[in-house]
């Protein structure tokens, strides 16, 4: 029901970028826009994880740079039966992650130093294991993509408001003015309704691939702590890869409404809870994989004795 609830909503924001067109130019206004936004969707389909990784100064890293972690995300791709994602580290104080690419191919996982910092190596595990739900689900594409078009709509209604038609040509001025002002809004709503129905489904999973819901769980609430805290200004400056991180970087509060990037933070908790007390107690030697086998404890970076700091 998600993917079907997800089509249908990436289906109403590229309508969306037709009206706007129509309502700025009447039926050549509708057929350019239509052209634009299959353009932005391939653009952005090719060019995604390059586009955010960018916003956000990301530097890749390897078992040189960031040894600990580049391990435990490789534990975890294989735990998950994912191909190794490229691995970036985001030089900022706020803690939070985000996954982007456009298959499972051609992934990357980000994380900020501020993660890093403030969680245990459990907890950054299970954030990383959210994020590669993410990948598996193929939810960076979509929420991509659902990103780039919000945007795009945007920056259509602003430019169609200026430079809107000469003359007769010119569209009312109540039409630009109202399609100006409520076009980015619904776009922004359809985005964050995208966005939020991913969200719950990238938690259980991510639960499920780390084998310790309640790991997650307490992630989840420390970085919404330092996020309502902290301030990203990358993400102050792109506010529309918001829905990307684990957490919204613009807001350390959230309602499950029409203008939350994310499902509260304690609806999530709440539903990891249900899942650790489905699941019960997980042995010390082994932890469930989605693929139905055992893993020992010892092999994972991030059960091993004194913590030496995930990237090195």
């Amino acid at each position: 029901m998600n993917t079907v609830k997800t089509g249908m909503l990436l289906a109403a924001l590229t309508a969306l970028f037709g009206v706007v067109g129509y309502l700025l130019g009447g039926g050549t206004g509708m057929l350019i826009a239509l052209g634009l936004a299959v353009a932005t969707n391939l653009y952005a389909y090719w060019n995604s994880d390059r586009l955010a990784l960018s916003a956000h100064q990301a530097i890749e890293v390897d078992e040189r740079t960031a040894p600990d972690l580049v391990r435990m995300v490789r534990d975890l791709a294989q735990r998950a039966e994912l191909p190794m994602p490229r691995v970036y580290v985001i030089q900022n104080p706020q803690p939070n992650a985000f996954a982007t690419g456009r298959n499972p191919q051609n992934a990357a996982v980000a994380a900020t130093t501020g993660l890093l910092d403030m969680l245990t190596p459990n907890e950054v595990a299970g954030v990383i294991a959210h994020e590669l739900a993410h990948i598996k689900n193929r939810d960076t594409l979509i929420m991509t993509v659902s990103a780039t078009v919000a945007g795009a709509i945007a920056s259509l209604a602003q430019f169609g408001f200026l430079f809107g038609g000469r003359g007769d040509e010119r569209p009312n001025a109540i039409v630009m003015l109202l399609t100006a002002l409520i076009a980015p809004l619904a776009a922004m709503i359809l985005q964050m309704a995208i966005s939020r129905s991913r969200e719950y489904d990238a938690d259980r999973m991510g639960a499920l691939i780390v084998g310790q819901p309640m790991a997650l769980a307490s992630a989840l609430a420390k970085i919404a702590g330092g996020v309502a805290q902290v301030p990203n200004m990358d993400a102050e400056r792109h506010p529309a890869t918001a829905p990307l991180f684990i957490i919204n970087p613009l807001s350390g509060r959230g309602m499950d409404n029409l203008f939350s990037t994310h499902p509260a933070t304690e609806n999530r908790i709440a539903a990891l809870q249900a899942l650790a007390q489905e699941m019960g107690p997980v042995p010390p030697t082994a932890a469930p994989t989605p693929g139905g086998f055992t893993r020992t404890a010892s092999s994972s970076p991030w059960n091993t004795g004194a913590r030496r700091g995930p990237w090195g």
